[in-house]
């Protein structure tokens, strides 16, 4: 199976996280290839390179100002890939909150015998008492008293 270009959508050009480095370098700012050099200590032709392809799918705009040329996102062209993330937001809310409550029943079950019973109604048999004895078995031969 061929293997798609990366010339031909956003989702394709982004796939790369070299190119998504550069995306976060370039910010909301404009950068020359040499300041986006220095941001990524990339060579200079690899810059080059994955600003041409962010630029062949409109991810890029660039100014040329004399010998310079300004690179800087085109946030509208992002809008697709922000939109098929956000199918997935109710998702991971819904189960970032149950993992919320799973974490938080721990906690609620440790705090809830401290705050349902009070010192004073609290009763505790000593062992020799009749309630932390065993049942004896119902048979008139106790394993206590066996007959020789």
């Amino acid at each position: 199976m061929a293997r798609t270009a990366t010339t031909t959508d956003a989702f394709n050009a982004v796939a790369e996280a070299s190119r998504r480095h550069l995306l976060d370098a370039l910010g909301t700012e404009e950068a020359t290839v040499g300041e986006l050099v220095d941001r990524l200590g990339l060579s200079q032709p690899q810059v080059s390179k994955h600003l041409g392809v962010l630029r062949a799918v409109g991810l890029v705009l660039v100014r040329v100002d004399g010998r310079h040329r300004w690179y800087r996102v085109n946030g509208p062209a992002l809008k697709p890939i922000h939109d098929w993330v956000r199918t997935f937001e109710r998702t991971w809310n819904v189960r970032l909150n149950r993992l919320d409550d799973l974490l938080a029943e721990p906690q609620s079950q440790e705090e809830a015998p401290s705050t349902a019973t009070t010192p004073s109604a609290t009763v505790t048999a000593p062992p020799s008492s009749p309630c932390h004895q065993t049942p004896r078995s119902s048979s008139p031969v106790s394993s206590t008293h066996l007959p020789i």
